[in-house]
């Protein structure tokens, strides 16, 4: 290929466009792609581009000679799914070889005849698309450890698309669209074997996807960790294609360019999709933008990908014409390593610190998480590590007692769920091989093996050597030869320089992933023999350095001190002086605990100097004298913190500025009165020194340098401070200006008010006056009080979707009164397309505005209340809601629902002959007056607790985040602090009522029984079945499908519960607000929403193990739990598996809930108190949790009769899920 690679570095190549969008345009077909050959095929075939290699070839040819002839250089083949995995979708395993060969050879065909033509050589390349799956991401949220794939799947399937296409002609390999980097890394090693067995090796192009403006990839990898997990494949080309246009990808491509010494090829879409999915930029505007990546030298090789043309080919090729190639860089060479996010070893780090806990060996903790399968807390000792400062981290699963393979397997794919460890490299520590490399094919970074020697002689270490350089990972080679392990300076020198000539002249590894690892052994044991290894290991350490400058030296620091196990202060003292004279001497890499490393020179000077004696071997009776001092540390701990107090020592200005920012309320009164006394005015302690810290406040919150808890925290002091000004601002009649007048409220029939709170709380911060009318408030209140208070603002807030037609309802009643003050939007069920659709329409005199959470608020509103900036926000909002509104119109229109009879046909087909239900211990109700609050406080889930407070990521990694982790760690502290006093003091008191019936589904209804005769029906839950489109022959789901038909003649059964935290957090909610702390009113209310769904999950629990019984011998942690690994469900009336709230009647009237628990539902269908949950407990082992998404007319006629409900009532309480516009159907129902 010395042809190609002379063009390329001549001028910049380009690449054809896409394959699919000039399908598209052919408008086939299903027997277009059968054909003949595939006429009686068993599955549907439309869709399987591939496949129209074998029964359009003429049509597959064409497209590519079109992209020859509008200038491509290089021509993809039509294979991107020819591999057995995607095939499998449509039972077409066994002609994916077929399709690569034939493939290639058309494309072939298209380059002579376009060669011929015009004279310019072309070439094809084998395209290897990233198959249907990911083998580093489970397709399954509740098991993240589960993969669909295995990188020994990806790689046969890719080898066999390999060999095809080489076979049929192509002239380079093109492995693109890669998602999941492991899965690109398994094609890597697949072409290598492919290039071994046929003898010809040919170019490979790679091209990743950064999938959104993230700027990473869909497995979470930076593109610059993206490059160094592939350079081992020595790519031909590395660049971008696909998901983003040429002006989103512009900033990764340079990323790229940057630090690749390799082509760059850069294949962007047309553009990001429209409404339509379709692509809009015209050959001309992206031609422009791709000229731009030319002129800047970022590229050597461009072209498009989905919804590029021929047409967008040709200006592409026009445009770069005689514009000079990028120059390729020449990169230092350095150990470059990759989690999700890149690490280089650069001069300026002195040394990496190899986290040793998660180390079955080394770390007594991690091994017994491990042998108990507690994987949880297993990932918390692996994410301390990454916070203590480890770069890399160590896992070694070799424990006599485990399936150590089993292990890292299991251990490493959950790593992988864990952004905030996954970023980080891994060491794939194992004596055994087969570990090793079962270790490296769960990782999509670039890992370092540790490690491999030549104790099994040259040739093992050799085949090893050639399979780590495959995964292309770095690797510790140890001082280790068929002789023994090298214990003088000479024997570590000598094995290390051999070992490197076999690595680098035979294997062909490069030198900067090589690490040695020359061996620290035991000192100060007693034993003569052993004085000098610290100093043998040092000194070894300078030479091999000076004689490899690119390789690294590692060792595992704490064999140093073995014979000092259980005096921790002395280890660490040891481990310190060790590492200031082998860093020195070019030690660059150690397993080291990091969060356990004495600093050097804050080490205790009298076992310094001993330690010095024993490390360089300087006196004969180094080891009795550290002996003796040894004894002065053994069980000293560390000294308790003294809490700062230096900022008292501030003026009485930056003490208050200091109190808020920190939400410090300990000496506010004092502080304030101090600049009261010094002060003209009270008013003027408000508006300058205590709006001054709010205004910092603000700005730290704006700029996302504080989170959301501190900012209420912030509130509680600026609200303190000022009940202490307002008696003397009373008796001076003075009257504080503000910011603006917003009216806040929780629609009628909705009780929810914690975010609500939380915003008003925070524009207060920001000098709004807030009037708050609570939850349940009438359209005609709001308006009263609107009025009368003159607000400049409306807020309206709701969390169940009856409050959505309610907001519709209260914007046509302020556009009929006359009103036009702008109206916010906000709530758990709100959204931007609901308010630009439905909302917006019925308010023009105003402008209602969607806020996604507190810390948009402060910003609309001061868009909005501003002369200056109203009427252009107002005008921006407009356009944008009327583009959101088309765009919904569109997708609304295009959206396919199958029709309910067709639905129905589809229906969960479950075996019911063999399989009997089982049957609850008891019949009827039962009723819990009073529950155990320190029991539920087990079962709490504390991510949505985060998520309430707008803190987003998972518990408990976000007490770790980087950026969130101290907010979070305090708020959580907050809390248990208030979690023990509600045990305590039992602030709630939290009540239940359980139930279950003989039930039998009747059609899409589930009929409930008195009693086992089944002959008299009590009661009928009516459920809702799916109508999405179904591609992939998945069921029509609906509840009923999970209960036994009648027809079954089985005896079914069906339960119901009802749960609440109790009415008494309005109480204590009310007294914290009365005291000016909006922080502790928030957190109760809070609370008792978790205790609610804990009692919910204690309650399903005990359903499953006692109640009814199904699952006697669970034992579940409470991970587990949240992970809802159990069998059984519990969905709510209201929620996605059955959006209609009304159906919450028939469970209330079945259980008498408000009766026994003091629950009551408003008239919107929401639980009063709000700290409560409700559902249907379903038993079998298939049934699980889905979504109905939108219902067509047919559908909701049927449920109405079934219901016999009126149906404009049905439409009422299903708006949120209909697929249709009701007024619309009417009118034209009329016409």
């Amino acid at each position: 290929m010395t042809k190609l690679t002379d063009l390329a570095r001549e001028r910049i190549l380009v690449l054809d466009g896409a394959m699919g969008t000039m399908i598209q345009q052919l408008k086939l077909e299903e027997g277009d792609f059968r054909g003949e050959r595939f006429a009686d095929w068993s599955h549907d075939l439309r869709g399987n581009n591939d496949l129209l290699i074998l029964t359009k070839p003429d049509a597959i040819r064409d497209i590519h000679l079109a992209y020859f002839k509008a200038g491509a250089d290089i021509c993809a083949t039509n294979t991107f799914s020819s591999t057995t995995i995607a095939q499998a979708d449509y039972a077409l395993e066994s002609v994916a070889r077929e399709l690569n060969f034939e493939g290639a050879r058309l494309a072939c065909e298209a380059a002579r005849l376009a060669e011929k033509e015009d004279g310019r050589p072309r070439f094809v390349a084998g395209a290897m698309g990233p198959t249907n799956r990911t083998a580093s991401i489970s397709p399954d949220v509740s098991n993240p450890g589960f993969r669909a794939v295995s990188f020994d799947d990806l790689r046969e399937a890719y080898k066999e698309a390999a060999l095809g296409l080489i076979e049929g002609g192509a002239d380079l390999l093109l492995v693109e669209t890669i998602f999941d980097t492991l899965n690109a890394k398994a094609a890597i090693y697949a072409i290598e074997e492919a290039f071994a067995e046929t003898g010809k090796r040919l170019p490979v192009m790679i091209s990743g996807t950064i999938t959104d403006l993230s700027g990473r990839t869909l497995s979470g990898q930076t593109p610059q960790a993206f490059w160094n997990s592939i350079a081992h494949a020595r790519p031909f080309s590395v660049g971008l294609n696909c998901a983003l246009g040429a002006r989103e990808m512009r900033a990764h491509l340079a990323e790229i360019s940057r630090v690749a010494d390799t082509l760059v090829c850069a294949y962007p879409n047309a553009g990001l999709p429209n409404e339509f999915g379709l692509y809009d930029e015209s050959p001309e505007y992206m031609a422009s933008l791709i000229r731009e990546f030319a002129t800047s030298g970022l590229v050597n090789i461009v072209g498009g990908c989905c919804g590029t043309t021929p047409e967008h080919i040709a200006a592409i090729a026009q445009t770069v014409e005689g514009l000079a190639p990028r120059a390729i860089p020449e990169i230092e060479p350095r150990l470059r390593l990759s989690g999700l996010e890149p690490f280089e070893l650069s001069p300026d780090i002195r040394f990496v610190n190899v986290g040793e806990r998660t180390n079955v060996t080394g770390s007594a903790k991690f091994r017994k998480l491990i042998t108990a399968g507690d994987y949880a807390a297993a990932l918390d000792v692996a994410r301390d590590q990454v916070i203590n400062g480890a770069q890399i981290i160590d896992v070694n699963m070799d424990e006599g007692l485990l399936d150590s393979k089993k292990a890292m397997v299991e251990f490493l794919n959950l790593v992988a769920a864990e952004p905030d460890i996954a970023r980080t490299p891994v060491m794939v520590d194992s004596s055994k091989f087969e570990v090793i490399e079962a270790g490296l094919k769960c990782l999509q970074g670039k890992a370092v093996v540790n490690s491999i020697s030549m104790k099994e002689g040259v040739e093992a270490f050799k085949a090893q050597a050639e399979i780590v350089k495959r995964h292309g990972a770095a690797v510790v080679v140890m001082a280790f030869d068929e002789v023994g392990q090298a214990d003088t300076k000479a024997r570590k020198v000598e094995i290390c320089t051999r070992a490197y000539k076999i690595l680098t002249e035979e294997v062909g590894l490069p030198p900067q992933d090589i690490i040695f690892d020359p061996n620290i052994f035991a000192i100060a044991t007693g034993i003569e023999e052993h004085d000098n290894y610290g100093v043998d290991f040092i000194e070894a350490t300078r030479e091999i350095r000076a004689a490899m400058p690119l390789v690294h030296i590692s060792g595992g620091v704490s064999n140093l001190s073995f014979s000092f196990r259980g005096n921790e202060p002395v280890r660490e003292a040891m481990h310190s002086v060790f590492l200031y004279h082998a860093i020195a001497a070019g030690m660059d890499m150690g397993i080291v605990n990091a969060g356990q490393l004495a600093v050097y020179e804050k080490i205790d000077p009298e076992l310094r100097e001993a330690c010095e004696d024993v490390v360089l071997n300087r006196r004969k009776d180094g080891t009795e004298r550290l002996l003796a001092v040894a004894e002065k540390f053994r069980n000293v701990k560390g000294q308790a913190q003294v809490k700062d107090e230096s900022w008292r020592q501030e003026s009485v200005e930056k003490r208050l500025e200091h109190a808020l920012v920190n939400g410090v309320t300990d000496y506010i009164e004092a502080d304030v009165e101090e600049a009261r006394l010094a002060a003209k005015r009270p008013l003027d302690v408000i508006e300058g020194p205590l709006m001054a810290g709010m205004n910092v406040v603000g700005d730290l919150f704006g700029s996302g340098k504080m989170f959301l808890p501190q900012v209420v925290k912030s509130a509680r002091v600026m609200k303190q401070a000022v009940a202490w000004l307002m008696p003397f601002m009373e008796d001076e009649k003075d009257a504080r200006s503000s910011a603006g007048k917003i009216l806040m409220a929780t629609v009628k029939g909705d009780v929810h008010d914690i975010g609500k709170n939380i915003v008003g709380v925070v524009l207060a911060c920001n000098n709004f006056e807030i009037i708050d009318l609570g939850v349940m408030v009438p359209a005609q209140k709001i308006i009263e009080t609107a009025r009368a208070e003159k607000v400049d603002i409306i807020g309206l807030s709701g969390l169940i979707t009856p409050s959505l037609d309610e907001m519709c309802f209260v914007a046509s009643e302020l556009e009929r009164e006359g009103f036009d003050a702008p109206l916010l939007i906000g709530g758990a069920t709100t959204s931007r397309v609901h308010t630009a659709v439905k909302i917006h329409p019925n308010y023009s005199r105003g402008q209602a505005v969607y806020v996604t959470d507190a810390s948009r608020a402060v910003g609309v509103a001061q868009a909005l209340i501003s002369k200056e900036t109203r009427a252009p926000y107002v005008e921006q909002v407009r356009a944008e809601y009327a583009r959101t509104a088309e765009a919904h119109r569109r997708a609304e229109a295009e959206k396919l629902r199958t029709p309910l009879a067709k639905a129905r046909a589809n229906a969960l087909k479950t075996d019911w002959v063999d399989y009997t239900p089982p049957k609850p211990t008891f019949a009827g109700t039962r009723v819990f007056s009073s529950y155990d609050l320190a029991e539920l406080a087990r079962y709490i889930d504390w991510t949505p607790f985060f998520q309430t407070w707008e803190l987003k990521g998972r518990f408990p990694a976000i007490l770790d985040d980087e950026k969130q982790g101290e907010v979070a760690r305090s708020l959580y502290a907050d809390a248990q602090d208030m979690v023990k006093r509600i045990v305590e003091e039992r602030w709630f008191n939290p009540r239940a009522v359980i139930g279950f019936w003989p039930a039998n589904a009747i059609g899409d209804d589930i009929a409930l029984w008195s009693g086992e005769s089944r002959s008299e029906k009590i009661a009928t839950l009516h459920t809702l079945r799916q109508q999405l489109s179904r591609r992939d022959g998945r069921p029509h789901l609906a509840l009923a499908d999970f209960v036994a038909p009648q027809a079954s003649g089985k005896a079914d059964y069906i339960g119901g519960f009802v749960v609440t935290a109790g009415i008494e957090e309005e109480k204590i909610a009310e007294r914290y607000s009365r005291a000016n702390d909006d922080y502790r009113s928030i957190m109760v209310k809070a609370l008792a929403d978790r205790f609610a769904e804990a009692f919910a999950e204690r309650m399903h629990e005990r359903v499953r193990k006692e109640f009814w019984a199904y699952a006697p011998d669970e034992n579940l942690s409470p991970d587990d739990l949240l992970g809802e690994t159990y069998r059984g469900i519990r969905p709510a009336p209201g929620y996605p598996a059955q959006p209609d709230h009304t159906e919450k009647s028939t469970l209330f009237d079945l259980l008498q809930a408000e009766r026994r628990t003091g629950v009551k539902l408003t008239e919107s269908y929401a639980m009063w108190p709000g700290s409560s949950v409700c559902g249907l407990y379903f038993s079998h082992p298939e049934a699980h949790y889905f979504g109905v998404a939108k219902v067509e007319r047919d559908q909701v006629e049927d449920y109405g009769a079934r219901k016999g409900m009126d149906i404009r009532e049905v439409e009422r309480w299903l708006a949120p899920v209909l697929n249709y516009d009701p007024a619309s159907f009417a009118k034209a129902a009329a016409e």
